[in-house]
């Protein structure tokens, strides 16, 4: 054998063995690459063992165990409140009297056939809100943020987003807003700290700043120890978490969220709407969601759309006064036979109660005169022979509102109202 037929023979067993060598080397001197044992005994066996060390790095000495314990629908928890607020508060803060974050005059998406997303939005957005956009499904909330966010294209009206017009503005726009979409789908091969380093790199980021704004980022939505885990094994709401966190790696202006925490559990509810709660002044928040409870805990303002039209717009505690009925809430004693019926069945036609809604444990009556209901309720009850565990005048809530002004919107739709209770998961579905 000649010495060219050697080579031919030999050449592609050296390159492939120099090129996993450097591989490896690579791999093992990543700032964020976690090893079992020390980095130098690693990079001396993939230097000298021949072809065998770099394949025993990546077998045995690389270090992926990190948050693998974690799982459930949250995954893991948020960081602490004050690690969370240390962090924003190194973040820049949005100017305190500044322009409004969001401004639509007439804005409207017809589709084909005749079908109307959305029609004639007239908004304005404070900045440094949290502002709670409420609709019933099909109201058209995705179609705003997707136009908002500069992914569709009105076909009427005009906006600006962070003082920048909307409609084939690019980056500019992308530089000021984050955006997380409702089902969020990301690279299942990648890390979740992967991910965000890529997303940083898109926005202009790179060495020392994107591997602090990273680490902040991790921190914040709670994802810390399972940073190094492949993003196919994570939960539905850690991935959602990474959704946020992807969102706010460019420190954005404006952040968009859609169904933030649709497929979160309780506590991961509790988490995330603190940070959303947390981010008041350091971002303006525009989130979209119909869990009614979450926006009365953190939004400063709502607007309601059905059918895509604006029924109202305004600060939550000025809606309430405003729209909501007076309510009187009774509970029957348990083991009473038809007490639920024949409570309702009392409050029902006479002429201060404009409505009558069951559970299967309570009666609600909404009135429209306080002053002649409550004197005239409790002599009903005893009349219907119902012994009562409680009787109260109840705090009309933000679901109240939306559903009698959704009703009232002359609008044809049935509303579909996700409230948090067992048995129901993020999106109101059993």
């Amino acid at each position: 054998m000649d010495a060219t037929t050697i080579a031919l023979v030999v050449l592609p067993f050296l390159i492939i063995q120099v090129g996993l060598m450097l591989y490896a080397l690579y791999d093992l001197f990543q700032e964020d690459r976690r090893v079992r044992g020390d980095k130098i005994i690693w990079a001396i066996v993939i230097a000298f063992v021949n072809i065998i060390g770099p394949l025993i790095y990546f077998f045995v000495g690389r270090d992926e165990s990190r948050g693998a314990e974690t799982g459930g629908t949250g995954g893991v928890g948020a960081a602490p409140a004050e690690s969370i607020a240390r962090i924003l508060a190194t973040w820049p803060r949005l100017t305190a009297g500044t322009d409004a974050a969001i401004s639509t005059t007439g804005l409207s998406k017809r589709y084909p056939q005749g079908v109307v997303a959305l029609e004639n939005l007239n908004l304005i957005v404070p900045s440094g809100s949290v502002f709670g956009f409420l609709g019933p499904n099909g109201a058209g909330k995705t179609t705003t943020l997707r136009l908002l966010a500069g992914l569709a294209t009105a076909t009427a009206g005009t906006g600006t987003v962070a003082g920048v017009r909307i409609g084939g503005t690019g980056g500019e726009l992308a530089r000021n807003i984050g955006y997380l979409d409702q089902d969020p789908r990301f690279y299942g091969w990648m890390r979740g700290r992967e991910l965000l380093n890529m997303v940083g790199e898109l926005h202009g980021l790179h060495g020392a700043a994107l591997r602090q704004r990273v680490g902040e980022v991790l921190e914040i939505v709670g994802l810390t120890d399972a940073a190094y885990r492949r993003i196919g094994g994570y939960s539905g709401g850690m991935r959602q978490r990474l959704g946020i966190g992807q969102a706010l790696i460019n420190q954005p202006r404006v952040l968009f969220l859609d169904e933030p925490v649709s497929s979160l559990d309780p506590e991961g509810r509790r988490d995330i709407l603190e940070i959303i709660s947390r981010l008041r002044g350091t971002a303006t928040v525009f989130m979209s969601t119909h869990i009614l409870n979450d926006v009365e805990r953190v939004c400063d303002r709502v607007a309601i759309l059905n059918v895509g039209h604006l029924v109202v717009e305004g600060p939550i505690d000025e809606l309430l006064d405003r729209y909501a009925q007076p309510i009187y809430e009774l509970e029957p004693e348990p083991q009473q036979d038809g007490a639920i019926e024949r409570l309702a069945g009392a409050m029902r036609g006479q002429p201060w109660a404009q409505e009558v809604r069951t559970t299967p444990d309570t009666v609600r009556v909404f009135v429209n005169d306080p002053k002649i209901a409550g004197p005239a309720i409790l002599p009903l009850v005893i009349s219907s022979g119902v012994g009562l565990v409680r009787y109260e005048r109840a705090r009309p809530s933000l679901e109240d509102v939306f559903l009698r002004l959704v009703a009232e919107s002359g609008l044809q739709t049935a509303p579909t109202v996700a409230i948090p209770a067992w048995g129901l998961d993020g999106r109101g579905r059993r």
